[in-house]
Protein backbone atom coordinates (compact mmCIF):
# COMPACT_ATOMS: atom_id res chain seq x y z
CA UNK A 1 0.00 0.00 0.00
CA UNK A 2 1.44 3.32 -1.09
CA UNK A 3 0.46 6.48 0.80
CA UNK A 4 0.77 8.42 -2.45
CA UNK A 5 -2.25 6.52 -3.81
CA UNK A 6 -4.58 7.83 -1.11
CA UNK A 7 -7.21 10.42 -1.95
CA UNK A 8 -8.88 12.23 0.97
CA UNK A 9 -12.07 14.04 0.01
CA UNK A 10 -13.92 16.21 2.57
CA UNK A 11 -17.67 15.70 2.31
CA UNK A 12 -18.82 19.01 3.89
CA UNK A 13 -17.20 22.00 5.54
CA UNK A 14 -17.82 21.03 9.16
CA UNK A 15 -16.32 17.54 9.41
CA UNK A 16 -16.00 14.20 7.68
CA UNK A 17 -13.91 12.90 4.80
CA UNK A 18 -14.04 9.89 2.50
CA UNK A 19 -10.74 8.13 1.92
CA UNK A 20 -10.11 6.38 -1.41
CA UNK A 21 -7.29 4.15 -2.58
CA UNK A 22 -6.93 2.22 0.68
CA UNK A 23 -7.77 -1.43 1.34
CA UNK A 24 -8.05 -1.35 5.13
CA UNK A 25 -8.43 -5.13 5.22
CA UNK A 26 -4.81 -5.43 4.11
CA UNK A 27 -1.49 -4.51 5.68
CA UNK A 28 -0.95 -0.74 5.76
CA UNK A 29 2.59 0.57 5.70
CA UNK A 30 3.54 3.22 8.24
CA UNK A 31 3.17 6.13 5.80
CA UNK A 32 -0.32 5.02 4.73
CA UNK A 33 -1.42 4.51 8.32
CA UNK A 34 -0.04 7.94 9.27
CA UNK A 35 -2.11 9.55 6.49
CA UNK A 36 -5.28 7.73 7.62
CA UNK A 37 -4.72 8.66 11.26
CA UNK A 38 -4.02 12.29 10.39
CA UNK A 39 -7.30 12.45 8.46
CA UNK A 40 -9.10 10.94 11.46
CA UNK A 41 -7.80 13.76 13.68
CA UNK A 42 -8.34 16.49 11.08
CA UNK A 43 -11.88 15.54 10.05
CA UNK A 44 -13.30 13.85 13.15
CA UNK A 45 -14.92 11.03 11.17
CA UNK A 46 -13.51 9.18 8.18
CA UNK A 47 -15.29 6.90 5.72
CA UNK A 48 -14.24 4.08 3.41
CA UNK A 49 -16.29 2.38 0.69
CA UNK A 50 -16.34 -1.16 -0.69
CA UNK A 51 -14.27 -2.78 2.06
CA UNK A 52 -14.43 -6.60 1.92
CA UNK A 53 -13.39 -7.44 5.46
CA UNK A 54 -13.54 -10.54 7.61
CA UNK A 55 -14.21 -10.04 11.33
CA UNK A 56 -10.53 -10.71 12.04
CA UNK A 57 -9.50 -8.04 9.53
CA UNK A 58 -11.94 -5.52 11.01
CA UNK A 59 -10.52 -6.18 14.48
CA UNK A 60 -6.94 -5.87 13.21
CA UNK A 61 -7.62 -2.50 11.60
CA UNK A 62 -9.45 -1.18 14.66
CA UNK A 63 -6.45 -2.12 16.79
CA UNK A 64 -4.29 0.27 14.77
CA UNK A 65 -6.15 3.07 16.60
CA UNK A 66 -5.63 1.57 20.06
CA UNK A 67 -6.73 -1.13 22.48
CA UNK A 68 -10.28 -2.39 22.07
CA UNK A 69 -12.97 -2.00 24.72
CA UNK A 70 -16.07 -3.95 25.68
CA UNK A 71 -19.49 -2.43 25.04
CA UNK A 72 -21.16 -2.57 28.47
CA UNK A 73 -24.72 -3.54 27.49
CA UNK A 74 -24.53 -5.67 24.32
CA UNK A 75 -23.05 -9.12 23.71
CA UNK A 76 -20.28 -9.51 21.13
CA UNK A 77 -20.26 -12.06 18.32
CA UNK A 78 -19.74 -15.59 19.58
CA UNK A 79 -16.37 -16.07 17.85
CA UNK A 80 -15.35 -12.38 17.88
CA UNK A 81 -16.38 -10.84 21.17
CA UNK A 82 -14.81 -7.50 20.20
CA UNK A 83 -17.55 -6.98 17.58
CA UNK A 84 -21.08 -5.99 18.56
CA UNK A 85 -23.66 -6.86 15.92
CA UNK A 86 -26.24 -4.07 15.69
CA UNK A 87 -29.35 -5.32 13.90
CA UNK A 88 -32.71 -3.83 13.05
CA UNK A 89 -35.29 -6.10 11.41
CA UNK A 90 -38.51 -5.21 9.55
CA UNK A 91 -41.33 -4.36 11.94
CA UNK A 92 -39.06 -3.03 14.68
CA UNK A 93 -39.80 0.58 15.56
CA UNK A 94 -36.63 1.46 17.49
CA UNK A 95 -33.13 1.90 16.10
CA UNK A 96 -29.91 1.71 18.08
CA UNK A 97 -28.40 5.18 18.52
CA UNK A 98 -31.33 7.18 17.14
CA UNK A 99 -30.52 10.40 19.02
CA UNK A 100 -27.55 12.76 19.22
CA UNK A 101 -24.86 11.24 21.46
CA UNK A 102 -21.25 10.34 22.02
CA UNK A 103 -20.76 6.70 22.93
CA UNK A 104 -20.91 5.57 26.56
CA UNK A 105 -19.85 8.87 28.12
CA UNK A 106 -21.10 7.48 31.44
CA UNK A 107 -17.95 5.32 31.68
CA UNK A 108 -14.96 6.39 33.77
CA UNK A 109 -12.88 6.14 30.58
CA UNK A 110 -15.22 6.79 27.64
CA UNK A 111 -14.15 5.31 24.28
CA UNK A 112 -11.65 7.11 22.10
CA UNK A 113 -13.31 6.02 18.86
CA UNK A 114 -15.90 3.73 17.30
CA UNK A 115 -15.65 1.75 14.08
CA UNK A 116 -18.81 0.72 12.22
CA UNK A 117 -18.87 -1.67 9.23
CA UNK A 118 -22.06 -2.08 7.20
CA UNK A 119 -22.91 -5.72 6.45
CA UNK A 120 -26.55 -5.33 5.27
CA UNK A 121 -28.28 -2.04 4.50
CA UNK A 122 -31.77 -0.96 3.39
CA UNK A 123 -32.21 0.15 -0.20
CA UNK A 124 -33.07 3.62 1.12
CA UNK A 125 -32.73 5.30 4.51
CA UNK A 126 -30.65 4.39 7.52
CA UNK A 127 -28.09 7.18 7.12
CA UNK A 128 -26.02 8.42 10.06
CA UNK A 129 -25.39 12.06 10.90
CA UNK A 130 -22.26 13.34 12.66
CA UNK A 131 -21.64 16.66 14.42
CA UNK A 132 -18.45 18.57 15.23
CA UNK A 133 -18.32 19.43 18.95
CA UNK A 134 -15.35 21.80 18.57
CA UNK A 135 -17.33 23.94 16.12
CA UNK A 136 -20.34 23.80 18.42
CA UNK A 137 -18.22 25.15 21.28
CA UNK A 138 -16.35 27.75 19.20
CA UNK A 139 -19.58 29.34 17.97
CA UNK A 140 -20.89 30.00 21.49
CA UNK A 141 -20.42 33.45 23.01
CA UNK A 142 -17.28 34.14 25.01
CA UNK A 143 -19.44 34.42 28.12
CA UNK A 144 -21.06 31.02 27.56
CA UNK A 145 -17.69 29.43 26.82
CA UNK A 146 -16.35 30.76 30.10
CA UNK A 147 -19.36 29.54 32.06
CA UNK A 148 -19.24 26.05 30.60
CA UNK A 149 -15.47 25.72 31.03
CA UNK A 150 -15.98 25.82 34.79
CA UNK A 151 -18.74 23.20 34.87
CA UNK A 152 -18.81 19.43 35.06
CA UNK A 153 -21.64 17.13 34.03
CA UNK A 154 -23.06 13.92 35.46
CA UNK A 155 -23.15 11.31 32.70
CA UNK A 156 -25.35 8.29 33.37
CA UNK A 157 -26.35 5.16 31.49
CA UNK A 158 -29.82 5.71 32.97
CA UNK A 159 -30.27 9.26 31.71
CA UNK A 160 -32.04 8.26 28.50
CA UNK A 161 -33.49 4.85 29.23
CA UNK A 162 -34.96 5.20 32.68
CA UNK A 163 -32.60 4.97 35.63
CA UNK A 164 -32.78 1.65 37.47
CA UNK A 165 -34.43 -0.21 34.60
CA UNK A 166 -31.66 0.63 32.13
CA UNK A 167 -30.66 -2.82 30.90
CA UNK A 168 -34.11 -4.39 30.91
CA UNK A 169 -35.54 -1.39 29.05
CA UNK A 170 -32.82 -1.65 26.41
CA UNK A 171 -33.52 -5.34 25.96
CA UNK A 172 -37.16 -4.52 25.23
CA UNK A 173 -36.41 -1.66 22.86
CA UNK A 174 -33.80 -3.39 20.67
CA UNK A 175 -35.15 -6.90 20.11
CA UNK A 176 -32.58 -7.95 17.51
CA UNK A 177 -29.52 -6.79 19.47
CA UNK A 178 -28.19 -9.36 21.93
CA UNK A 179 -28.19 -7.48 25.22
CA UNK A 180 -26.38 -8.55 28.37
CA UNK A 181 -28.30 -9.88 31.35
CA UNK A 182 -29.96 -8.02 34.17
CA UNK A 183 -28.07 -5.61 36.35
CA UNK A 184 -30.19 -2.65 37.25
CA UNK A 185 -27.73 -0.12 38.64
CA UNK A 186 -26.99 2.73 36.25
CA UNK A 187 -23.32 3.50 35.56
CA UNK A 188 -22.55 7.13 36.38
CA UNK A 189 -19.42 9.29 36.18
CA UNK A 190 -18.72 13.03 36.24
CA UNK A 191 -16.83 14.59 33.33
CA UNK A 192 -16.03 18.16 32.19
CA UNK A 193 -18.79 19.91 30.24
CA UNK A 194 -16.06 21.06 27.85
CA UNK A 195 -13.45 18.51 26.85
CA UNK A 196 -9.93 19.36 25.69
CA UNK A 197 -8.91 16.91 22.98
CA UNK A 198 -5.72 15.14 24.11
CA UNK A 199 -4.18 15.08 20.61
CA UNK A 200 -5.41 18.21 18.84
CA UNK A 201 -5.85 20.50 21.86
CA UNK A 202 -9.26 21.64 20.57
CA UNK A 203 -12.01 22.31 23.10
CA UNK A 204 -15.41 20.78 22.42
CA UNK A 205 -18.80 20.38 24.06
CA UNK A 206 -19.12 17.17 26.06
CA UNK A 207 -22.86 17.01 26.77
CA UNK A 208 -25.26 14.78 24.87
CA UNK A 209 -28.92 13.76 24.68
CA UNK A 210 -28.42 10.12 25.60
CA UNK A 211 -26.28 10.22 28.72
CA UNK A 212 -25.98 13.72 30.23
CA UNK A 213 -28.18 13.81 33.33
CA UNK A 214 -27.36 17.21 34.87
CA UNK A 215 -24.59 19.59 35.83
CA UNK A 216 -22.59 18.47 38.83
CA UNK A 217 -23.72 20.33 41.96
CA UNK A 218 -27.09 21.28 40.40
CA UNK A 219 -30.47 19.59 40.33
CA UNK A 220 -31.89 18.15 37.12
CA UNK A 221 -34.52 20.91 37.06
CA UNK A 222 -31.86 23.63 37.40
CA UNK A 223 -29.71 22.00 34.72
CA UNK A 224 -32.43 21.42 32.15
CA UNK A 225 -32.77 24.91 30.56
CA UNK A 226 -29.04 25.17 29.82
CA UNK A 227 -28.78 21.56 28.68
CA UNK A 228 -31.76 22.00 26.36
CA UNK A 229 -30.11 25.05 24.80
CA UNK A 230 -26.80 23.23 24.31
CA UNK A 231 -28.39 20.08 22.89
CA UNK A 232 -30.31 22.14 20.34
CA UNK A 233 -27.22 24.20 19.52
CA UNK A 234 -24.80 21.32 18.96
CA UNK A 235 -26.99 19.68 16.30
CA UNK A 236 -27.28 22.73 14.02
CA UNK A 237 -26.95 21.71 10.36
CA UNK A 238 -23.80 23.78 9.85
CA UNK A 239 -21.95 21.58 12.37
CA UNK A 240 -22.97 18.29 10.74
CA UNK A 241 -22.44 15.84 7.91
CA UNK A 242 -24.51 12.87 6.75
CA UNK A 243 -23.33 9.49 5.49
CA UNK A 244 -25.33 7.06 3.34
CA UNK A 245 -24.39 3.45 4.03
CA UNK A 246 -24.10 0.55 1.65
CA UNK A 247 -22.62 -2.91 2.27
CA UNK A 248 -18.86 -2.64 2.78
CA UNK A 249 -18.99 0.97 3.98
CA UNK A 250 -16.89 1.79 7.05
CA UNK A 251 -16.93 4.79 9.39
CA UNK A 252 -14.50 5.54 12.20
CA UNK A 253 -15.33 8.53 14.37
CA UNK A 254 -13.50 10.33 17.16
CA UNK A 255 -15.75 9.91 20.19
CA UNK A 256 -13.81 12.67 21.99
CA UNK A 257 -14.85 15.32 19.46
CA UNK A 258 -17.83 14.06 17.46
CA UNK A 259 -21.43 13.07 18.17
CA UNK A 260 -23.62 10.94 15.91
CA UNK A 261 -27.28 10.19 15.23
CA UNK A 262 -28.59 7.02 13.53
CA UNK A 263 -31.59 8.12 11.47
CA UNK A 264 -34.56 5.79 12.01
CA UNK A 265 -36.34 6.28 8.68
CA UNK A 266 -36.54 2.74 7.32
CA UNK A 267 -38.44 -0.52 7.86
CA UNK A 268 -35.98 -3.06 6.55
CA UNK A 269 -33.14 -5.28 7.73
CA UNK A 270 -29.92 -3.47 8.61
CA UNK A 271 -26.84 -5.21 10.04
CA UNK A 272 -23.80 -3.30 11.30
CA UNK A 273 -20.63 -4.56 12.98
CA UNK A 274 -19.42 -2.20 15.68
CA UNK A 275 -16.05 -2.07 17.47
CA UNK A 276 -15.24 0.22 20.38
CA UNK A 277 -11.71 1.60 20.77
CA UNK A 278 -10.69 2.29 24.37
CA UNK A 279 -10.17 5.80 25.73
CA UNK A 280 -8.81 7.30 28.91
CA UNK A 281 -9.64 9.89 31.53
CA UNK A 282 -9.61 13.45 30.26
CA UNK A 283 -9.80 17.13 31.09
Amino acid sequence: MNAAAITIRPIVGALGAEIFGVDIAGDLDNATWAAVHRAFLDYGVIFFRDQDMTPDQQIAFARRFGALADYPFAVGLEDHLEITEVIKNPGETNAFGALWHADTTYMEKPPMATMLLARETPTAGGDTQFANMALAFQTLSVGMQGLLSGLRVVQSSGARYGGDETRETRKGQFKSVKMKGAGNVATTHVHPAVRTHPETGAKGLYVNSAHTLKFDGMSEAESRPLLDFLLKHLSKPEFTCRFAWRPGSVAIWDNRAVQHFAINDYDARRVMHRITIAGDTHS
